[in-house]
Parts: C-alpha cells; structure tokens; sequence
C-alpha cells in the first residue's frame, strides 16, 4: 500500500480526532485529492525538523504512523483548508521516498487492529477517570460535535481507553511512538495507568 505522508509534531491514535489548517501547496493538492477521492493519508510523528518545510532541514519521522480518514473539509480560502481528520488503522513504514514537490510518499504495512480487550478489575480506575472527563465536557454544554473524542466512548475497552490517555497526557515523540507500537492493548494500557499514577497532569485539548 503507497499513501502519502503528513509528518506532524503531534501523534495521531485509532479512533483520534485529528484537526488540521492546510495552507503549503504540496498538502494543499493532496488532502484535497485523499477527500475527492475518499482515500485515507498516512500521519507519522516528527522525531527532528518541523511542520512546515524549510529548505536544506532533515526532517525525521517515526516509522510507524495511523491513516488519516477526512470526515470534514472546508476551503476557507483557495490556498487555506480547515479539516477533521479520524484515525483508523495503524501502519509500518517499508520505505519512503520525497518527491520534488516537498511530499513524502511511503510504502506501508498495515498493522492489525487491537482485539477486543475489556477493562480489569485493576484497571478500571484509569477508564473511570477518563469517564469523568468526558462527563464534565459534557456538562460544561460541549456539543457533541465540538467533543474531543468521537462517539462511540468505548470506556470498557483497554485500547480505546488507552489511546485517549495518549492523545492527552504530556508525553514526548519516543514515548507516544512505545505505545502506539504496542500490539496488546491491555500491555498499553497499564503503561498509561503507570503514567497517571506518577505525574499530575493539566489536560489541555487541541483547539480549544
């Protein structure tokens, strides 16, 4: 499978909400072809360099990234795009190439979903919290299209569950890159329980 490739500084998960300003030419042509088309596009973590092209910089990315499907696209102007982009599934990289334009192209692998994995006993505090989360978003009148998370919450699965916690907790690149490699979505998930027992976080949510 040949997809095109956004490197971002962020790390998209499956089932992530994924917001996105478009405005350098090379990804301007293809997210607007990946929506005509309904084809998904590859989004990989940063690991050295930036966003946004510089000439003469290395840019570096992880190896293993998540397709980016387009659920919503708005041309604000002919050279901005606002989208919403969902995760779906996860990917290796077998090769890369960037072609003139600055776009990278990769050959991928797809990586199998995680399996259905309910929450543990020991475990359930960490689904919990998250549950409270969403709750007081809910109660703070967030509508459910502004929510950041899509429905349907899973919070009875180890890796839905654990994939929220990613997307929020202050982790850097290597950290986000461990955990969306791992295949077992209870392993993942008592990863991030290790995590939220050792720091104080302050969630902070893109866009908002």
């Amino acid at each position: 499978m040949k997809i095109p490739i956004f490197p971002l500084s962020s790390t998209l998960f499956p089932d992530g909400l994924l917001h996105l300003k478009i405005f350098e030419m090379h990804y301007l042509q293809m997210t607007k072809k990946a929506f005509q088309e309904t084809q998904p596009f590859g989004v990989v973590t940063i690991q050295e360099g930036s966003e946004t092209r510089v000439p003469g910089q290395t840019v570096e990315f992880s190896h293993i990234g998540v397709l980016a499907h387009i659920l919503r696209f708005e041309e604000v102007q002919p050279n901005l795009y606002l989208l919403l982009c969902k995760g779906v599934e996860r990917f290796t990289i077998l090769s890369k190439e960037l072609q003139s334009n600055g776009l990278w192209m990769a050959e991928v692998s797809l990586l199998p979903p995680d399996p259905e994995s309910l929450i543990p006993l020991e475990l359930q505090e960490t689904a919990n919290k998250l549950g409270k989360v969403i709750l007081s978003l809910q109660q703070h009148s967030i509508k459910t299209s502004e929510m950041p998370f899509s429905q349907p919450y899973r919070l009875d699965d180890c890796g839905w569950v654990a994939n929220r916690w990613c997307e929020m907790l202050p982790l850097n690149a290597g950290q986000k890159e461990l955990l969306l490699g791992q295949t077992n979505p209870r392993l993942r998930l008592d990863l991030i329980n290790d995590i939220l027992d050792e720091i104080q976080i302050s969630i902070q949510f893109p866009g908002r």
